[in-house]
């Protein structure tokens, strides 16, 4: 059996399909299984065992024309039998189009992003009332005869120089502990304000003798000077990483503290702690699902966040508030303390 998983981006959505191609391979080992992703995320995927080959969308380094020649060649050459758009929109409902499988499966019009993607299926699974993505994204597998909910996220451990390069950065020794702190989301709304991340890490240090790497990513340096120079000296600047360095680099910290984006969604696969910030989305949706983590959230109180009118639909974010009073200024420092006291109460720091 040949399949085929399309989810392109983001790197969050990534890790939150990775249960689902991990229970395709337990049920299906004989099966091939390729995975379609936009080159950004790309390199995340030769960390998942599970697959056989990754196909990149190039949208970085290729034209529209040539990307979608060059991905639909890819796809019509390996002559699917079964092609999941995990992701509901109409760019990703024609990567299963364009495979010509037999039997071509996505969701049904409440959970899509776009509605008109349902065109290019064969078959629909409806998640009925699951209610995390991961659950939702498992009831693709309806249709396969695939019922299972196992959450495993298998990520290969690679060779990095980061966890030591970030050591040094930091001034600590060779097997010395570190948190991380994670203050950029792709949306600006969803990130709580930096000088309050450089709080909690002048904190960390002082209470429990923690030094703090400030993550970041494409365009998101200046932010991350930003909260190190709010710190009281507590934090530094991690170095840059791909993503294969930033899984390493995650594995190795003590615990996370971050907003909802994708560096967050790799800690909790890997079972870095993490305290989790949620302002316009929704942490029983997209949370990390460990009972030890800890979330601090807003959601309730969001003004960024619309309900769909129809049956099944979790609804959709703006990314401004449209209130006047921003959700995430309300989450105060004292609360996220609090967050991280209860995580450490579990994981705790050794001297």
């Amino acid at each position: 059996m040949r399949l085929l998983i399309v989810r392109l981006s983001s790197l969050g959505d990534i890790i939150h399909t990775i249960p689902l191609v991990a229970l395709l391979r337990r049920e299906f080992p004989e099966a091939t299984i390729d995975w379609v992703v936009d080159e950004r995320n790309a390199g995340i995927l030769e960390l998942v065992p599970s697959i056989d080959r990754r196909i990149v969308f190039r949208t970085r380094t290729a034209s529209l024309i040539s990307r979608v020649t060059e991905v639909r060649r890819a796809l019509r050459v390996a002559r699917y039998d079964v092609a999941l758009d995990v992701q509901g929109l109409l760019k990703s409902a024609l990567m299963v189009h364009f495979s010509q499988a037999d039997r071509r499966i996505g969701f049904p019009v409440p959970f899509l992003r776009e509605s008109w993607a349902q065109r290019f299926y064969t078959e629909m699974a409806d998640p009925g009332d699951a209610t995390h993505v991961v659950d939702r994204n498992l009831s693709l597998l309806a249709p396969l005869g695939v019922t299972g909910r196992a959450w495993e996220f298998p990520l290969k451990t690679c060779a990095s120089n980061a966890p030591a390069d970030t050591r040094r950065i930091l001034g600590i020794g060779e097997a010395s502990r570190f948190a991380l702190i994670n203050p950029n989301t792709a949306w600006p709304n969803k990130c709580w304000p930096h000088e309050r991340f450089g709080a909690i890490a002048a904190w960390l240090r002082t209470q429990y003798g923690l030094r703090s790497a400030v993550l970041w990513g494409p365009g998101e340096e200046a932010r991350a000077h930003a909260v190190a120079l709010a710190s009281e000296g507590a934090a530094a600047v991690a170095p840059r990483t791909n993503l294969i360095d930033l899984v390493a680099l995650v594995r190795a910290g003590t615990l996370m503290v971050s907003g909802d984006t994708g560096p967050l969604h790799i800690a909790a696969a890997v079972g870095t702690p993490v305290v989790g910030i949620y302002g316009p989305s929704n942490p029983a949706r997209n949370g990390p699902w460990s009972p030890d983590d800890q979330i601090v959230s807003r959601f309730g109180q969001c003004g960024c966040y619309q309900e769909r009118d129809r049956v099944g639909a979790t609804g959709r974010m703006v990314r401004r508030c449209e209130r006047g009073e921003w959700c995430l200024g309300l989450v105060s420092v004292a609360e996220v303390v609090a967050a991280v006291d209860r995580s450490l109460a579990v994981n705790p720091v050794r001297a």
